[in-house]
């Protein structure tokens, strides 16, 4: 009997990278619309929360929920990096890698936020990069550099070679 990882990628592998693939888009939109917000309404940094944020601004505005996600997606490449094989899978490693960095630095900032003590000389909870890059800015970049070989290792996983579609456990991929 298989149990739930196997399943996730196997039987359930390409129900999980939908799934998955929905909870990354709905967090980039979060993230454009936070960026939206700052640079074609002009509003101030401190109130662009976001769609989520309009209508539950103390929830976007708590280390919980942006530490809650980070773990959320490296937990997912995890769980989700059995089903994929060869080229794609060198891709969705790469994406967990950078991924473990974003955690880190989430995790960096909830320790600020719940012992109040800043780090960096800042009034803030401060990540390591956000010393050089503004924090919404820095956001939606990290979101780019995991999200873009995650893309890749779906595509090449969806679009394998013969050698690696023979191998597959999963019908993720496509048939012509």
């Amino acid at each position: 009997m298989k149990n739930f990882i196997e399943k996730c990628n196997t039987d359930w592998h390409k129900r999980s990278l939908y799934l998955y693939a929905i909870i990354v888009l709905g967090h980039w939109l979060e993230h454009i619309f936070q960026v939206v917000q700052i640079h074609s309404f002009h509003m101030e940094t401190h109130n662009a929360n976001g769609f989520l944020g309009m209508y539950a601004p103390w929830l976007v505005k708590s280390e919980w929920l942006h530490t809650g996600y980070a773990w959320l997606m490296i937990i997912g490449l995890i769980i989700l990096r059995k089903g994929f094989m060869g080229l794609s899978k060198s891709w969705w490693i790469l994406s967990l890698t950078i991924q473990a960095w974003h955690v880190v630095e989430h995790s960096l900032l909830s320790f600020q936020a719940i012992t109040g003590i800043s780090f960096f000389g800042y009034d803030s909870p401060t990540s390591v990069l956000q010393l050089i890059i503004p924090r919404v800015e820095l956001h939606l970049f990290y979101n780019s550099i995991v999200t873009v070989p995650m893309v890749i290792a779906m595509l090449t996983h969806m679009f394998p070679s013969k050698k690696v579609r023979a191998n597959m456990k999963c019908t993720c991929a496509v048939k012509f």
